[in-house]
């Protein structure tokens, strides 16, 4: 595993001073973020938050995917979430290809066709953040109690932007 050495290696360093043990895994200020896997994200500092505040769902592009309205339902009913936040990002990387041209850089990168994997594409990010937020107060295991609210995070300013 001499691939993993440095991360195992600052993993220690981390444990040395874990202090995070013991939460209850509830989302204390009964927030739950989807957003994108973006690495000029960090989910929490940039609401105000901090360990165990929120629950964070992560994909590229920042999408309501299945699997993320599946984590929504069990944060609303078993979680503490009361407020859902879906937030895209500028400059995403989800919105500067079609499907076929991501699936052919894909097939050229990786040697292998890729013309059958769906990489979910983002042609028009505010459509789709409109979408997006429609999807999860439209689910009939999420209740009209639970706010909902949509935002276009500025990787360049680090401001969210409400979009309605």
């Amino acid at each position: 595993m001499g691939e993993f050495d440095d991360l195992l290696e600052a993993n220690k360093s981390f444990a040395d001073n874990f202090d995070l043990g013991g939460f209850d895994g509830k989302a204390h200020a009964g927030v739950a973020l989807v957003t994108c896997m973006d690495s000029r994200i960090d989910p929490l500092a940039m609401l105000g938050l901090k360990h165990g505040d929120a629950k964070i769902f992560r994909n590229p592009g920042g999408r309501v995917t299945p699997q993320a309205l599946e984590a929504l339902v069990l944060g609303v009913h078993l979680l503490g979430v009361e407020r859902i936040l879906v937030v895209p990002h500028t400059k995403c990387a989800m919105t500067k290809h079609s499907e076929p041209v991501l699936r052919e850089l894909i097939t050229k990168a990786s040697g292998v066709d890729a013309s059958w994997q769906s990489f979910g594409v983002v042609p028009d990010q505010v459509a789709g953040l409109r979408e997006d937020v429609r999807k999860v107060q439209s689910h009939p295991l999420i209740p009209d109690t639970v706010t909902v609210g949509g935002f276009i995070y500025d990787v360049d300013t680090g401001l969210l932007s409400p979009v309605e």
